[in-house]
């Protein structure tokens, strides 16, 4: 299996979503996809045992991408070696009452992973530069100062907003949180199909609405808001990833190999020293245990 590619789904410089690939299988079976997940996934649930020993980074996974495009399943096969304890899944619907009584950040800020953590962002802030640029009339509920009717919320309104999710972002990188940000690049007859199939299989029926077919209208609008903000919110301590969608098992297993590679590169998160009086009497303990009667 030559997985050597997925070293080029990381945006260095500007991209078009047109040009990049919606499918990927790196030339494996299935079967193989779902052999090299499961030896990569047990790495990164061990990798999880000592970050929390070291207490002083956060790991924060940051998944967008169209209805459909696996997030739920993806979050499901990488973390399943996790201690539960040491991973924390944050799925963002639409704001509360209470979360609109605060800025568009409060919610995220909240939600952040503690150190020793990973935190995983099923649908993230970048929300509030997506759906709501394809819909600015949402905006108006959010009861800013200055924004009284749809025509307030123009390009500097983004360009502002863009640049406090840039800040936040710098913060909490300089603050000790690793950022990934990963775009599941899903294409839209591969949607379609998945539609179908959720219309078709009775047990998949409660996840179809009737929106999604709305939403599915919009695909332009939201590919444009989808690059927009790809190119202005890549970086070096924040990167984006393009990870072909169409392929639910290689699109795990590109996932997880970018975590495990990027994370290893920490080379002082390791576990701590013991202190050197219980580490000079570890013997001593060790025969107290096995005389005990």
């Amino acid at each position: 299996m030559n997985t050597s590619k997925i070293n080029t789904f990381k945006i260095t410089d500007r991209v078009k979503l047109a040009d990049c690939s919606t499918y990927e299988d790196f030339g494996a079976s299935d079967k193989d996809l779902k052999k090299r997940l499961r030896e990569i996934r047990e790495e990164l649930g061990d990798f999880q045992d000592t970050l929390y020993a070291h207490g002083k980074y956060s790991v924060l996974v940051c998944l967008q991408g169209m209805d459909t495009a696996g997030k739920d399943s993806l979050i499901r096969e990488v973390f399943k070696d996790f201690n539960v304890r040491g991973v924390v899944v944050h799925s963002f619907k639409v704001p509360t009452e209470l979360e609109r009584k605060h800025d568009y950040l409060w919610r995220h800020y909240i939600a952040l992973p503690a150190r020793g953590k990973f935190g995983v962002f099923n649908r993230t802030h970048y929300e509030n530069v997506l759906v709501t640029r394809v819909h600015p009339e949402y905006i108006l509920g959010e009861q800013l100062p200055n924004v009284n009717s749809v025509d307030d919320v123009n390009e500097d309104f983004w360009d502002k907003r863009f640049d406090q999710i840039n800040d936040f972002e710098r913060h909490i990188a300089e603050n000790g949180t690793i950022i990934f940000k990963f775009f599941l690049n899903l294409s839209k007859e591969e949607q379609r199909q998945r539609l179908l199939r959720r219309l078709a299989l009775q047990r998949k029926n409660w996840k179809f609405s009737p929106g999604d077919l709305e939403e599915r209208k919009l695909w332009k609008e939201y590919q444009f808001c989808y690059e927009d903000a790809l190119n202005r919110t890549s970086k070096p301590h924040a990167p984006w990833y393009v990870i072909p969608a169409d392929n639910k098992k290689a699109a795990r297993l590109s996932v997880a190999t970018i975590l495990l590679k990027e994370l290893k590169k920490y080379k002082d998160i390791t576990e701590p020293e013991l202190e050197a009086k219980i580490k000079a009497n570890l013997e001593a303990y060790k025969n107290q245990l096995q005389n005990e009667e």
